[in-house]
């Protein structure tokens, strides 16, 4: 049964490839290996809900993503969220070209009658890419210094974007950002 749909953003492979060397390491060391086990893949969450039709979202973001570029991307920080998911994630720089991607993302799906929740409006929506989830208390102080250990390189592409259902994490549909739609 699925918990809810998301519209997620994906990188270039060298990026991609920088956040699974971080969930791989957090694994290894048995921090967190969830993000692993749900199937997920490295990402920017840009609106989830419990309650949308994807065959609706589906025509919106395939008309979306043939009008954007791939956009460039530098994660700048490490982060957690106060909250009981023991969330540890990159947070991306919050660029205007970020920002107005998403805004327009908004935009088209509230042309279609799309509600966005809060969490992901324009003017409270918090970018992050998740590396750990569900980190014990006792290791969170660790994991922290696993991650800024690592050096990763951090600049790159988001690439694509798709719809994934969730949990497990099982991608409905992707398109690659500035692939034109044929006639």
């Amino acid at each position: 049964m699925s918990q809810g749909y998301a519209i997620e953003l994906y990188f270039d492979p060298a990026l991609e490839n920088q956040v699974l060397k971080a969930w791989n390491v957090l694994a290894r060391r048995q921090i967190s290996t969830q993000l692993i086990e749900i199937e997920s893949r490295p990402h920017i969450t840009l609106f989830s809900s419990p309650f949308v039709d994807p065959s609706k979202l589906e025509n919106i973001v395939k008309t979306f993503a043939s009008k954007q570029e791939p956009l460039p991307l530098s994660f700048c920080s490490i982060g957690g969220f106060p909250n009981g998911n023991n969330v540890l994630f990159l947070a991306p720089t919050p660029s205007l070209s970020l920002l107005q991607f998403h805004l327009q993302l908004c935009d088209a799906m509230k042309k279609e009658g799309v509600e966005i929740t809060e969490e992901f409006r324009p003017d409270s929506w918090i970018p992050y890419c998740p590396v750990a989830e569900e980190v014990p208390k006792s290791r969170m102080a660790e994991a922290f210094t696993v991650l800024r250990d690592l050096k990763l390189l951090v600049n790159g592409y988001a690439m694509d974007i798709g719809l994934v259902e969730y949990s497990p994490v099982r991608e409905l549909f992707s398109f690659v950002l500035g692939n034109a739609i044929e006639p």
